[in-house]
C-alpha cells in the first residue's frame, strides 16, 4: 500500500489554517492512502484546536516556537516514522493550491524524482513586491549554481518528497529549509525536478521577515552561506587567486617601474607593501579553501553515517 502524507508546519495560523484543511484532499490518483499532519510550532492561538476539528490524522507539537526549518524537519521525522512513501509540504497561510497536489506527485509516481518543488508564476503574483521577485529568482539562480540543478522557485515551500529522499535531508539553516534541501540533493545525486503550480489569493502577509529589509538582509545572507558551505574552495580560493594575481602583477609593475622609470623609489614603498599584503592575501585565502573544502569532505561523511543511523532507526519503527 502507498501512502501520501501531507504536512504543514503551523505557528499560529487560526484564521488561515483552516482554509487550507479544508482544501486539501483524501484521495489522490496513484496512491492508496492520504494522511494530513500538521506541526504546531508553538501556536498560543487556536491552531491546534483548528487542526483537531478538521480531522487531522497526525500532531507534532513542539514546545516553543523553534522557527520554520527545525518545524519542517519535525514534521519529516513524522512521517517517515508513520509509514510515508510520499511528503507533501504545503503552508499554514494558504498560499498554494491544493488542487495541485497529484501534478506535483506525478514526477516522483513516474519514477522521474525523489524530490518535486512546485514552480510559482512569481511575475504574475501580485502581493509579491518588485524587490522581493527580484530576490526570489536571484536566490533561486545561486540555488543553481551552486547545486547543479535546474529549479526555477527554489524558495518554493509546496514540494513532494519521497521516503528515501526526506532521509538523507538535513537543514542546518534555523530560518528556513528551501534553499538548503535543493543543494542538498544536487549535492547527493537525488533526482529533483519542478513543476508549475497555482497560487492563492494573498490572506496575510508573509511573517518569515518582519519588514523587507529583513527579508533582503536574510536573503543575502542565506545566499552567502551557501556558497561558503557548498562551495567552499570557490567561496574563498577564487577571490584569494584574483588577490594574489592582482598583487603579483602589481609587485612586476613595481619591478619595472624600479630599475626602469623612478629616480627615487623609496618614494613609492607604500606600493610595494600594498602590492605584497594582496600576494599574502590571496595565499592566504587559497588555502583556507583547501581547508574548508577538506572539511566539506568530512561533513558529506558525517551526512552519510547519520542516514544510515536514520534508515536503521526508521525501520525498528516500522
Amino acid at each position: 500500500m502507498r501512502k501520501l502524507i501531507i504536512q504543514i508546519p503551523c505557528y499560529n495560523e487560526e484564521q488561515t489554517l483552516g482554509a487550507v484543511l479544508a482544501s486539501l484532499p483524501r484521495e489522490v490518483p496513484g496512491v492508496d492512502a492520504v494522511e494530513w499532519l500538521v506541526i504546531d510550532d508553538g501556536s498560543t492561538d487556536r491552531s491546534l484546536e483548528i487542526a483537531r476539528e478538521h480531522g487531522v490524522d497526525h500532531i507534532v507539537q513542539m514546545d516553543v516556537n523553534r522557527g520554520l526549518a527545525q518545524a519542517f524537519l519535525a514534521g519529516i521525522d513524522r512521517c517517515v516514522r508513520e509509514g510515508a512513501d510520499i511528503i507533501v509540504n504545503t503552508d499554514a497561510d494558504n498560499q498554494y493550491d491544493s488542487r495541485d497536489i497529484p501534478k506535483l506527485i506525478a514526477p516522483i509516481l513516474e519514477g522521474r524524482a525523489d524530490i518535486v518543488v512546485g514552480e510559482r508564476p512569481i511575475s504574475d503574483i501580485a502581493h509579491f513586491s518588485l524587490a522581493k521577485k527580484l530576490l526570489q529568482k536571484v536566490g533561486s539562480l545561486v540555488v543553481r549554481m551552486a547545486s547543479n540543478t535546474n529549479i526555477p522557485d527554489a524558495p518554493s515551500g509546496f514540494r513532494a518528497m519521497t521516503r528515501h529522499a526526506a532521509m538523507r535531508i538535513n537543514v542546518f539553516s534555523s530560518y528556513t529549509y528551501t534553499l538548503e534541501t535543493i543543494i542538498q540533493a544536487g549535492h547527493k545525486n537525488i533526482p529533483i525536478t519542478s513543476v508549475p503550480i497555482r497560487t492563492n489569493p494573498d490572506l496575510r502577509p508573509s511573517r518569515l521577515a518582519k519588514s523587507m529589509c529583513q527579508y533582503i538582509q536574510s536573503s543575502l545572507w542565506i545566499i552567502v552561506r551557501i556558497f561558503m558551505t557548498y562551495k567552499p574552495f570557490r567561496f574563498f580560493a577564487f577571490p584569494g587567486i584574483a588577490m594574489f594575481g592582482g598583487g603579483f602583477i602589481g609587485a612586476v609593475v613595481w619591478t619595472y617601474m624600479r630599475f626602469l622609470v623612478w629616480e627615487d623609489p623609496a618614494r613609492h614603498r607604500d606600493f610595494l607593501t600594498l602590492t605584497v599584503l594582496c600576494m599574502i592575501l590571496g595565499a592566504l585565502l587559497v588555502i583556507v579553501g583547501f581547508i574548508a573544502d577538506l572539511i566539506g569532505v568530512n561533513r558529506q561523511l558525517l551526512e552519510d553515517i547519520r542516514w544510515r543511523l536514520r534508515e536503521q532507526k526508521y525501520r525498528d519503527y516500522n
